[in-house]
C-alpha cells in the first residue's frame, strides 16, 4: 500500500504549543501508513532529531520578514519548493501568513490543501496585524479544508465561514497525578517546603512573563513562601532575566529552560499561573488541568480551554498585579485528584484524536481523488 504523503508547514521545530501538539500526533499516527514531512522557516529546532530518527523528513526555507528583497526570495524559495515536491496532503500552521505556501501548494496541483488556526489575534506590528487580517481573507481562495485548535481561534481567522475543530490533545497518561513523583520532583528542584507557582510557554509578548513576574513579586509580599519556576525560552529571555533582577527576585524564581520532563515538573507544582494576553486553545493549560493544578488564568486564554472548572480561577487582565496575588494567595490547602477520565471525556486525549485525524486525512484522499488538476494556475491570487 502506498503510503499518504503529508506536508507540515510551521515555523520552527522547537518546544512550543503548536509544535508539541504537532509531536504528540506525530508519535501516535500509524507510521505505515502515511510518510510524514515538514516545511520550516527556522535552523534546528529541538524536536528535529526525534521526527527524524522516526523516519520524518525535513526541509528548509528561509524566515518571512517584511523587506521587498526578502519577500521575493520567499515567494521563490516556495514556488521552487513545492514544484519540486507533490504531496497528497499539504497542512499549514503558520496561521494567517499560511496563505503563500497554500498559494504555492494550489499552483502545482496538491489537492488537500489544510490552513490550521492556533491563535486568536496577532500582537506584533501594526503592519503585521493589518497584513494579518487581510490575509485571513484570502485563504480561503487557497484553502481546501478549515481547521483550528478551537473555536474562539476558528472564528479569528475564519468568520462566519464553516471550520473544523481538532483538539490539541495530549498523552494524558502521562500526566496522571502520582504523589511519588510530586514528591521525587519537588526534592530535585529544592522545593519541598515552598508552595510552588509554575509558567510553561514561549518567552513572548503574548505569554506576558513581565507582568506575570510583577504579580509574582506581590505574591511573596503576602506570603515569602511561594516559588515561582518559568518553563520555556524564546526572544524576550534577557527582558525577563533583567526584570527579576529589577524586583529582586533572584532567589524566587527559577528559569528552567526547554525541558522534555513537562508531566513530571507539572506534579511538583501547586498553581499553574497562566496571564497570556491572549491564546488559541493552549496545549500547556490543558497539560497543567491533566494533572489536577490549580490554575490562574487571565480572560484572554478562551473558556473552552477550562477542562476542569473547579479548578481553574479566571481574573481580568484589567486587574492589578495586586488583585492577581490576592486572588493566588486564596488558594491553598486543595486535595490533588486524578482527573484523567475526565480529560479524555472532553476529547483531549492523543490516541483516540491520532485515529480521528488519521480516518479525516483519508476521507480527505478520497474526496479530492475527482477533483481535476489545475491547468492554469493564477499566479497572483
Amino acid at each position: 500500500m502506498k503510503k499518504i504523503k503529508i506536508l507540515y508547514v510551521l515555523t520552527v521545530l522547537d518546544k512550543g504549543g503548536l509544535e508539541t501538539m504537532l509531536m504528540n500526533y506525530f508519535r501516535n499516527m500509524e507510521k505505515s501508513q502515511f510518510e510524514f514531512h515538514f516545511l520550516v522557516h527556522r535552523n534546528q529546532g529541538h524536536y528535529e532529531q526525534e521526527l527524524l530518527e522516526g523516519g520524518a523528513h525535513i526541509h528548509r526555507v528561509s524566515s518571512l520578514s517584511f523587506s521587498i528583497k526578502n519577500f521575493i526570495k520567499y515567494k521563490k524559495e516556495l514556488d521552487d519548493f513545492f514544484k519540486k515536491n507533490p504531496f497528497d496532503i499539504v497542512h499549514v500552521h503558520n496561521n494567517s501568513f499560511g496563505y503563500y505556501p497554500l498559494k504555492y501548494a494550489k499552483k502545482y496541483g496538491n489537492k488537500v490543501r489544510i490552513i490550521h488556526s492556533h491563535i486568536s489575534a496577532l500582537s506584533d506590528s501594526k503592519k503585521k496585524v493589518l497584513l494579518g487580517k487581510y490575509l485571513n481573507k484570502k485563504i480561503p481562495l487557497v484553502a481546501t479544508e478549515l481547521f483550528a485548535c478551537g473555536l474562539e481561534a476558528g472564528k479569528w481567522m475564519f468568520g462566519k465561514r464553516k471550520f473544523e475543530v481538532m483538539h490539541n490533545a495530549i498523552d494524558v497518561d502521562k500526566f496522571i497525578y502520582n504523589l511519588e513523583i510530586r514528591n521525587e520532583k519537588r526534592k530535585e528542584l529544592y522545593s519541598e517546603k515552598s508552595i510552588n507557582l509554575v509558567n510553561v510557554g514561549r518567552f513572548n509578548i503574548q505569554k506576558n512573563h513581565i507582568f506575570l513576574l510583577e504579580i509574582f513579586a506581590e505574591v511573596i509580599k503576602i506570603n515569602p513562601n511561594y516559588k515561582l519556576f518559568l518553563v520555556g525560552d524564546g526572544e524576550l529571555n534577557q527582558q525577563i532575566i533583567s526584570k527579576i533582577k529589577d524586583l529582586k527576585l533572584e532567589d524566587k524564581v527559577q528559569l528552567l529552560g526547554l525541558r522534555d520532563d513537562i508531566p513530571e515538573i507539572l506534579q511538583a507544582m501547586d498553581i499553574f499561573l497562566f496571564p497570556s494576553l491572549f491564546e488559541g486553545l493552549p496545549v500547556s493549560l490543558v497539560e497543567a488541568q491533566a494533572t489536577g493544578i490549580k490554575c490562574v488564568i487571565s480572560d484572554g486564554v478562551p473558556q473552552e480551554s477550562i477542562l476542569i472548572p473547579e479548578n481553574v480561577t479566571v481574573i481580568p487582565l484589567k486587574n492589578s498585579a495586586q488583585q492577581w496575588a490576592e486572588k493566588i494567595a486564596e488558594i491553598h490547602n486543595f486535595e490533588r485528584k486524578d482527573v484523567s477520565d475526565i480529560i479524555k471525556q472532553k476529547g483531549y486525549d492523543i490516541k483516540e484524536n491520532a485515529q480521528k485525524l488519521e480516518k479525516k486525512y483519508k476521507e480527505l484522499i478520497q474526496q479530492y481523488k475527482k477533483v481535476p488538476p489545475l491547468s492554469h494556475p493564477n499566479e497572483n491570487q
